[in-house]
């Protein structure tokens, strides 16, 4: 299998690097909003994971694990700059937060939103929806998991998910949930080689996100240097729904 895939990379803005990563689902497109907000501030990159949207989607399983996503972000944060500021929504939180664990000592910070949960009934929720999209299809496994009534997003999130959603190769999709999303590790665990890390580190939790406020307020008392912000009446996609606290706390991390 190929270690690398062809990504797609967007820029914008001039100054210190700044590399976001989407969740699943999602694509560079959710970041519209941040390009624009911090070109004045950084030089601010985003991509497309791979599997997603206009990103390469290699057909074998085991190009869809979390080392692969980690590997990617470091790719693009390699052709960045030297020292970036290393951000994300849900599974692009994990990625960056994973990134830094890898290499600390190309972090100036770190910025994480909606962190996924991974107790049991989330790790669950991604194996049933891989089984969904084999044996129905994206768009009925879609409704089912994503803006149905099965859906862990708030309705105004859904909506912004399901614009995109379809674009991506389902089986692209169902290799990420099982080899990915199905096994993530705890976020403490990932987090612990941080523990001692001098960057600032800011966790985004959206108050209505009820599956992200319990790992991320883990992640904050576990490192010194965190700073949780909890965003009243914001759901999942907190980037796109609140995305003026969002950007604030980005032009704070690329200005310091």
């Amino acid at each position: 299998m190929t270690e690398s895939v062809r990504l797609h990379v967007e820029r914008q803005g001039d100054g210190l690097p700044l590399v976001l990563a989407h969740g699943f689902g999602g694509s560079a497109r959710n970041f519209r909003l941040q390009l624009r907000a911090l070109a004045p501030h950084a030089a601010t990159v985003a991509y497309d994971a791979r599997g997603h949207a206009r990103s390469e989607a290699p057909k074998e399983a085991d190009a869809y694990t979390f080392e692969r996503l980690v590997h990617d972000f470091e790719r693009v944060a390699s052709e960045a700059g030297e020292r970036v500021v290393a951000a994300g929504v849900s599974l692009g939180a994990m990625t960056a937060l994973g990134f830094a664990a890898r290499r600390p000592e190309r972090v100036r910070g770190l910025l994480l939103a909606s962190l996924p949960g991974t107790d049991e009934p989330r790790l669950r929720w991604a194996r049933d929806f891989a089984a969904a999209i084999e044996h129905e299809g994206l768009d009925a496994a879609g409704a089912a998991y994503v803006w149905g009534e099965r859906s862990r997003f708030d309705p105004a999130g859904a909506k912004l998910i399901r614009q995109g959603i379809l674009e991506h190769p389902p089986h692209a999709l169902m290799h990420m949930l099982r080899a990915t999303l199905a096994v993530l590790p705890d976020v403490r665990t990932l987090a612990r080689p941080l523990v001692n890390a001098t960057f600032p580190v800011t966790i985004i939790a959206g108050a209505l996100d009820e599956h992200a406020l319990a790992p991320s307020r883990a992640l904050a008392e576990l490192l010194p240097r965190a700073r949780l912000v909890v965003v009243p009446d914001a759901g999942h996609v907190v980037n796109l729904v609140a995305p003026a606290v969002f950007n604030a706390e980005l032009t704070e991390l690329a200005s310091s």
